[in-house]
């Protein structure tokens, strides 16, 4: 097999086949790659950390590795191991995105992390090593490099979600009549199913800033604010 590959052109023709070496290197590169990205998931305390990316990532080259050997020495027209590892993965990350008790999604970023790393680690499988190098700098660039750009604008947008816990339910209307004195708009208001039959009264509420003045101010600002209302026994803003 002749490598198309910029780095297997450069290695040889050895790293584009399926022997020793090339499985031997292409399992220490997706290592050294699982390893930067779920020392980063765990480092910010996700689910999926280290060894669940380094299982993932391996699973994933190795049937990128079976794959390239049914097509160029077995002459298979479909890469089937790939995607079934793909179909799996899909199915399994999905189950890791959750709604927490304040009806915040959590798992995301983790979930689509995992589906990318184990595409990244196929094309490795592959003898593409340029493009899974290129596809693995992009996800940490996008892990890492955005994630204050991304935290920033959340902060700076006129609308946003807080997870709301009231003294007594007939407290709600008092905190409306604060709310809108206070410059919000109240777009939506659901009570939170996760604590229906607790007693209490907690609400998941999407506001918008209104006042212009009051647009100058911090999102944590404007929560401080709303928390020394009577009516308010806790509140914290979602995501």
């Amino acid at each position: 097999m002749i490598p198309t590959d910029s780095i297997a052109t450069l290695l040889g023709t050895w790293s584009a086949e399926v022997n020793i070496a090339s499985t031997v290197l292409k399992t220490a590169l997706v290592i050294l790659m699982a390893v930067v990205l779920g020392c980063e998931r765990s480092r910010n305390r996700h689910a999926a950390g280290l060894r669940t990316f380094i299982v993932l990532s391996i699973g994933s080259m190795f049937a990128g590795i079976a794959d390239l050997y049914f097509v160029t020495v077995l002459g298979v027209g479909f890469t089937f191991m790939s995607a079934a590892v793909f179909i799996g993965i899909s199915i399994i990350t999905a189950n890791t995105i959750i709604f927490s008790s304040k009806n915040q999604i959590m798992g995301l970023t983790t979930s689509f992390g995992g589906w990318t790393m184990s595409i990244v680690s196929a094309l490795l499988g592959f003898g593409l090593y340029t493009a899974a190098l290129i596809g693995f700098a992009a996800l940490m660039i996008g892990l890492l490099a955005f994630s204050k750009l991304e935290m920033y604008i959340k902060n700076k947008s006129n609308h946003f979600e807080i997870h709301l816990e009231l003294k007594s339910k007939s407290s709600l209307q008092e905190f409306n009549a604060a709310a809108r004195k206070f410059g919000l708009t109240i777009d939506n208001l659901e009570l939170n199913p996760a604590y229906a039959n607790s007693g209490l009264s907690v609400y998941t509420v999407r506001v918008s800033i209104a006042d212009k003045e009051l647009r100058k101010k911090s999102h944590s600002e404007i929560i401080e604010a709303l928390g020394v209302l009577d009516c308010v026994s806790y509140i914290e803003k979602i995501g």
